[in-house]
């Protein structure tokens, strides 16, 4: 018998069932040289998201440590990494005194996504999670400058009628680290109430009173105040978190006397009164004041700093990844930002993020505006214009200042809280943070297990048990092709040749021993 023969089909076979898995793999016609970045927490549950996105899709690694916008911005300086995400620009001069931050080489400010900047809370009223609190800017301003330090005080119960505000101290939670969250708080407070918060804007929270709890990053803040002993702390961080953690955010009054949620939508329309600087940062004094009664008035975006010419570790090779990454972030990577609690970027802005593209050291070129996912904008539309603003819903008539106050819950908690003050109730409409929380999984439960933040810090719970439970931004489901989809592939081709090959080479093996 020739033994060569059978084993010929099965090689066939094998060889048949590698084809229909490579022809079935996506291929990455490019490759990427890895590249890396750091800085700002408050953009990082999108950034994150991008991340894994693109490795799916092209085969890209971009590593990312959200350690803060300072410490971002001083990476950049120093040339430890390729990209650095800061809220706020260079400062020229900081405000613990250190040496102004120029960096080396040239550089360009690049939009990445908005959002809001909420105030997020935990507080109960005889034992039931309060999901609809209302703040003025006065009152929040009153808070975290230490004027108020209780949940009764007067100027808090006459922001909310339909509650009994519970004889509990305020905790004030703020960021330790240097952060773009901060400097972008501190700078609204400092605009809008100036005889109140009398310290400018700063990237480092001063301690004001014992009252105060400090936290490193976004995942510090929001893990301190989910806690069971979090109840009565309220803190300062993007809308996303909120929606992660499971918990409500404060509907704060804006410029037309609405109580409003910083939504995907309630910030598209702050937004449009955003001015852009000649080198692409913000001035939202228009945003502050939109007079709007949709706006959400803590609106703003965050960005990229990206390297104009070659550095230390950056080279031409990596200018192709970045400027790749850049283009799916501005583009098609918006599509998901409500989703994740942030809202995308409009036309003007993906302009000129384009333009910065453009410029980037082996870019692979800019956007092209004929096909790229955006959904705040379609071909022919003008950069003046935002298809999810002009969508926007009005707040509900409960929303605004006087004895009603909606029911309904917000950010990650979207129970409806009980009347227990002298006023009416009522319920907001389908533009609140209803969509964006379903989209969230509603959260996550409050929990007494280990807690850590964006540095890997202990915030609450023991790390004596068990696994280490580390707290981590969500994710979406990706529909681009992972190591599950091989694997089942894998799987299948295996499975074919098992049930396949052994007739064929039985009946090899029976022809050839007929022939002896």
């Amino acid at each position: 018998m020739n033994l060569a023969r059978p084993f010929r089909f099965v090689a066939g076979a094998l060889a048949a069932a590698l084809l229909v898995l490579a022809a079935a793999a996506p291929a990455h016609a490019d490759s990427y040289v890895p590249v890396s970045g750091s800085g700002s927490t408050w953009s990082q549950n999108a950034l994150d998201q991008w991340r894994k996105n693109v490795a799916g899709n092209y085969g890209m690694t971009v590593n990312y440590s959200g350690t803060g916008s300072s410490a971002g911005r001083q990476d950049f300086i120093n040339q430890t990494v390729d990209f650095a995400i800061s809220e706020i620009p260079f400062q020229s001069q900081p405000e613990d005194g250190s040496a102004p931050e120029i960096p080396p080489v040239k550089y360009a400010y690049m939009p990445i996504v908005a959002g809001g900047t909420s105030l997020m809370y935990n507080l109960k009223i005889a034992g039931k999670q309060v999901t609809n609190l209302r703040l003025s800017g006065e009152v929040i301003a009153k808070i975290f400058s230490g004027a108020i330090s209780n949940w009764n005080d007067p100027a808090i119960q006459a922001d909310n009628p339909a509650l009994a505000m519970p004889d509990k101290a305020i905790t004030p939670v703020v960021r330790s680290d240097g952060s773009g969250t901060s400097a972008q708080f501190t700078l609204w407070m400092s605009k809008q109430f100036p005889s109140i918060w009398t310290r400018g804007m700063t990237s480092q929270f001063p301690s004001l009173t014992s009252a105060f709890k400090a936290q490193s990053g976004s995942l510090g803040v929001a893990g301190y105040v989910s806690q069971n002993y979090g109840e009565g702390a309220i803190t300062y961080v993007e809308y996303s978190y909120a929606l992660k953690s499971g918990f409500p955010v404060a509907k704060v009054l804006n410029n037309s006397g609405y109580y409003v949620e910083p939504t995907y939508q309630s910030v598209a329309v702050a937004l449009m009164g955003a001015a852009i600087n000649s080198d692409l940062t913000q001035n939202l004094d228009g945003v502050y004041n939109n007079a709007d009664a949709r706006t959400y008035p803590m609106s703003s975006y965050s960005y990229m700093i990206v390297p104009l010419e070659p550095t230390k570790v950056f080279t031409a090779d990596k200018g192709k990844t970045l400027s790749k990454f850049a283009n799916y972030m501005i583009c098609e990577g918006q599509q998901q930002a409500s989703a994740l609690g942030y809202s995308p970027l409009p036309m003007n802005l993906v302009q000129a993020a384009s333009d910065v593209i453009t410029k980037i050291p082996g870019t692979v070129g800019g956007v092209d505006f004929n096909a790229c996912n955006n959904p705040t904008f379609k071909p022919g539309d003008s950069p003046s214009n935002n298809q999810l603003a002009a969508t926007a819903p009005m707040p509900a008539d409960c929303d605004r200042v006087g004895t009603t106050q909606c029911a309904t819950g917000t950010g990650g908690a979207l129970v409806d809280t009980p009347v227990t003050g002298t006023g009416g109730s009522g319920q907001a409409t389908s533009g609140s943070g209803a969509t964006d929380a379903t989209a969230a999984s509603a959260g996550a439960a409050v929990t007494s297990d280990a807690v850590y933040d964006a540095n890997g810090n202990l915030v609450s719970g023991s790390a004596a048990s068990g696994a280490k439970a580390v707290s981590s931004p969500f994710s979406l489901a990706s529909d681009s092709w992972g190591v599950p989809q091989t694997t089942m592939l894998v799987a299948a081709a295996l499975l074919l040749v098992a049930v396949v090959v052994p007739p064929l080479v039985s009946r090899r093996l029976r022809g050839g021993g007929g022939g002896r």
